[in-house]
């Protein structure tokens, strides 16, 4: 060989004794990489579904109205309102003086009847005494039967007088009594139109009032729901502005609007509900649920069930420790469980942390909660 080659072609040995070292380490590594164990996508935790006694509720709206409304109108005619004693909002009693008119034309008359009833006493007193004179004289002939008749005649219209002055003194004295405007009820004033100063005639409305100041929440119900209700059941109301009461109902309405399909659900609410600073009022729109009872379900942690698509589902944890992403369909909620009221296996391993980032088919490492 020329001595001038020989030293590339040691060059060139070298360069590809490199080359095939390099080769069979990358295949060397290559084999090792193959035989590593896959590289789990996420540590969870697993639980099975449980069985738990779930309240049956009916959701429903409605309005919050008076029980029962009173109102209290004027029974005199003619007469002055001199005073006005209560407001809207005031709760009053049974009895309690509202208002008061002005009783002079009535003290007045009041005493003209009096009067008329003195005069018909002592004109009665002198009709019965000649009538008893004549009776002695019955037999004596001194006087005609005609004159005795005349004498208990005007006997029995001297009676009749006095019923008659007593009758007129009675209806001056209810006058008198209806200058004073009074509760019907007890319960809380709704609405005022007395003013002071005012000539009101019989019948004119001076207040309203909520009778006891009970409330009531009126539910419209769908027909379809009306059998699951009846008196007794309780129901708990909320208010605008985040409040609760429980109520109960009261009567179910016999009929159901034509245009809207639905029911009236009454239900009394409690005692206090109407007070003044209470949160319900009359008027108001509260919406609230029926408590029909319990029944036993299946359920689910709240972790466990995830929402993509507006779709539920659970991931299940198969024997190679890949997850199964299986839909569900979720019912009632308890605190922070879920009813599954489909597609699920009471035995079946779910996924609970970690749920929401898990997709189908990842390799998952489990941990004991």
């Amino acid at each position: 060989m020329n001595a001038k080659l020989k030293p590339l072609a040691y060059v060139l040995a070298a360069a590809f004794a490199v080359a095939a070292a390099g080769v069979a380490a990358y295949s060397q590594a290559a084999d090792e990489k193959k035989t590593e164990a896959p590289k789990a996508a996420l540590t969870v935790t697993i639980t099975k579904p449980s069985n738990a006694s779930l309240p049956i509720k009916l959701a429903a709206n409605g309005n919050v109205a008076a029980w029962q409304e009173a109102s209290v109108s004027s029974e005199s005619n003619g007469l002055r309102l001199t005073e006005v004693r209560v407001n809207v909002g005031d709760v009053v009693k049974a009895g309690e003086v509202l208002a008061v008119f002005s009783a002079d034309t009535v003290n007045a008359d009041l005493a003209q009847a009096q009067a008329a009833l003195h005069e018909a006493e002592a004109n009665a007193a002198d009709a019965v005494a000649n009538a008893a004179r004549a009776r002695t004289l019955q037999n004596s002939g001194a006087l005609s039967a005609q004159q005795i008749s005349q004498y208990n005649t005007a006997e029995q219209t001297a009676n009749a007088r006095i019923a008659s002055a007593k009758a007129a003194l009675a209806s001056q004295q209810l006058r008198l009594k209806y200058t004073k405007v009074v509760a019907p009820d007890s319960g809380v004033i709704s609405a005022r139109s007395a003013t002071v100063g005012a000539v009101s005639g019989a019948g004119t409305e001076l207040f309203r009032m909520i009778r006891q100041g009970r409330l009531e929440w009126r539910a419209e119900v769908v027909a379809a729901d009306l059998r699951s209700l009846k008196p007794g059941i309780s129901a708990v109301v909320k208010a605008a502005n985040g409040s609760e009461v429980t109520g109960k109902v009261r009567m179910v309405a016999p009929t159901v609007d034509p245009q809207t399909r639905s029911a009236l659900v009454y239900v009394d609410l409690p005692q206090n509900a109407g007070s003044k600073d209470a949160p319900f009022k009359a008027g108001m729109f509260a919406s609230g649920q029926f408590q029909l009872g319990a029944s036993e379900a299946m359920t689910v942690p709240q972790q466990a069930i995830v929402v993509r698509d507006g779709f539920s589902f659970v991931f299940r944890l198969n024997a190679d420790k890949h997850v199964s992403q299986i839909k569900v369909q979720p019912g009632r909620r308890l605190g922070d469980r879920i009813e599954v009221l489909g597609g699920l296996d009471a035995n079946t391993q779910i996924v609970v942390r970690g749920a929401g980032f898990l997709n189908d088919g990842d390799l998952v490492n489990v941990v004991a909660k």
